[in-house]
């Protein structure tokens, strides 16, 4: 995992931006998963879809994933009028197989590829996010292996008809029925669900919100 500044700016003014205020974030993402692990943190939140258009960026993972990241939450940012407080958070995940990545599958056709690409194999999946406010702003990536066991014809054409792959880059969904896929994983779990939670918490250190801060003082539960 790295993070990295990557806008100007005092430490001081941009622990301003989120911790004194009271965090609250932007989720820059239709996607259920990432609104689904900030409820499980219990970090305040709305949602406001990104029209920034993805782009794999001549195969570089690591600039895939921060571009596309950080154009998600700078164009909602330009968009949406912020409270104080708030930080957009934009996010993007990709799978990488042999040097090549893999967005999201445009068909049924080619989910069928990627998943027989990936049969029997070890991938690593990317994901990048960007945190900005006005000013400020913390880009991140991590990076976790996932190996998936072998796979029959039956298999794939089985997990091709539920549906489930749409709009999951490299065509399976861990916290679903593709979890029937993966023999292992090594790294950070939620990465592969869509969003890198140790990545999150240390950008939002970096950005004067500590783990737990948004909670409300003796709370004992989100």
């Amino acid at each position: 995992m790295r993070t990295s500044s990557s806008s100007g700016g005092t430490p001081g003014a941009s622990r301003a931006a989120s911790g004194a205020r009271g965090l609250r974030l932007v989720l820059a993402s239709r996607s259920p998963q990432r609104d689904g692990l900030l409820r499980q943190l219990g970090i305040p939140f709305r949602v406001v879809v990104s029209e920034h258009l993805e782009d794999l960026h001549d195969g570089d993972p690591v600039r895939t994933v921060e571009r596309n990241a950080r154009g998600k939450a700078e164009e909602v940012r330009a968009r949406v009028g912020l409270l104080p407080g708030e930080l957009v958070l934009g996010v993007d995940t990709v799978v990488v197989v042999d040097g090549r990545v893999l967005g999201k599958a445009a068909g049924e056709q080619e989910a069928a590829g990627y998943l027989r690409l990936l049969a029997g194999r070890r991938h690593e999946v990317y994901s990048g996010l960007h945190l900005c406010s006005g000013e400020y702003g913390e880009t991140a990536y991590a990076v976790t292996g996932v190996t998936f066991r072998p796979l029959h014809a039956g298999d794939v054409a089985r997990y091709v008809a539920c549906g489930e792959w749409r709009e999951r880059a490299g065509a399976y969904a861990i916290q679903g029925i593709g979890s029937a896929l993966v023999e292992r994983v090594d790294g950070d779990y939620f990465n592969v669900v869509g969003l890198p939670v140790a990545a999150l918490l240390t950008a939002l250190i970096a950005l004067g919100s500590p783990p737990f801060s948004w909670l409300p003082a003796g709370s004992s539960s989100p």
